[in-house]
């Protein structure tokens, strides 16, 4: 199977080593295993993998992950724009509400 990779080298996902417990709620919530563990504390595997959903940083209760949205949903726009309706992820433009909003396709699944 091919990596998923949404923008090469621009994914904001941080990791502080010094606050991670180990707890790995991070690699429970991470749709595409960006994280893993190794020797008791999360380290980034595939930061290009990262979708910048947003679901290890609200879940890690150390605060040690941080991320900002937005290139998943780049992403989507992109493909979108250039007609591939069979990517991994599929989001349309929400233009009757917001027009800089990315939203999930009804038929697919979205990463927004």
């Amino acid at each position: 199977m091919n990596q998923l990779i949404y923008l090469k080298d621009v994914a904001t996902l941080k990791l502080d080593e010094k606050k991670c417990v180990g707890c790995g709620i991070c690699l429970v919530v991470c749709p595409h295993g960006v994280l893993s563990l190794t020797n008791g504390a999360a380290e980034i595997v595939n930061r290009d993998a990262c979708m910048e959903c947003g679901a290890c940083s609200r879940n890690c209760p150390a605060e040690a992950l941080s991320v900002q949205s937005g290139v998943g949903c780049a992403a989507a726009v992109i493909n979108v724009m250039l007609g591939r309706t069979n990517s991994p992820c599929c989001g349309t433009i929400d233009s009757a509400s917001n027009p800089s909003i990315c939203s999930p396709d009804a038929n697919r699944t979205g990463c927004c």
